[in-house]
């Protein structure tokens, strides 16, 4: 079993209020999430730079390349957990909501959501005490003393884009419990596996490879 996301693609669920701050919350993480991405990419560029330039060739190895690495951890680290929660990407144990439906499911959710937004309160609130400290302390690296409270900062920012994040779950599911008729909006759903699968078909080759042979 696996998460996938139900997007407020129907123009309808678009239209609810639910929708409207899905969509004005999604482009934000995904923009997050691309920062992060562009730190990864970055730092693959200076790790070759680094294997270049200590070569012996040059034999002139990067000032403070280690604390480069280290203050670009948390931008990739917690930049993309919004739109990973977005996108039912997380690892979950789906032992219980995977053999359960309807409004069971949905309270079920509730209650991991919750749990989540307490969890990432704290860490946020503890996160943004830490960044403020390390700028008041003047905290830096050991080597080439980078200050570190940006990278610290981008903790409590992540996590209040996550938080953000959980909060219209939360409403989405509280929303599914009350009416389990009603068609998921911004809360990440269960699929099978055949689904994931005809997913995954669709995406690549079109809708009609779903229901003939996809090309080879």
């Amino acid at each position: 079993m696996a998460d996938l996301t139900s997007h407020t693609a129907d123009p309808e669920n678009s239209r609810s209020l639910l929708g409207r701050v899905d969509r004005w919350l999604s482009p934000i993480e995904d923009a997050f999430n691309l920062v992060s991405a562009a730190a990864i990419f970055g730092l693959m560029l200076l790790g070759v730079s680094q294997i270049i330039l200590r070569s012996k060739l040059f034999n002139a190895p990067m000032f403070g390349y280690i604390d480069l690495v280290e203050l670009s951890m948390a931008s990739f680290a917690f930049l993309g957990v919004a739109y990973c929660q977005r996108l039912g990407g997380h690892v979950r144990m789906e032992f219980v909501v995977s053999h359960v439906s309807g409004r069971t499911l949905w309270v079920a959710e509730i209650l991991g959501t919750l749990v989540a937004l307490a969890i990432v309160s704290v860490l946020g609130w503890f996160g943004w005490d830490h960044a403020v400290r390390a700028y008041e302390l003047g905290d830096s690296t050991i080597d080439a003393e980078y200050p570190v409270w940006p990278s610290k900062l981008l903790v409590p920012i992540a996590f209040a884009v996550l938080w953000l994040r959980l909060l219209v779950q939360l409403a989405g599911f509280v929303r599914l419990a009350l009416d389990p008729r009603a068609k998921p909006v911004a809360v990440p759903v269960v699929h099978d596996v055949a689904e994931i699968a005809r997913a995954e078909i669709r995406d690549a080759f079109g809708e009609d490879a779903v229901d003939g042979d996809a090309p080879r």
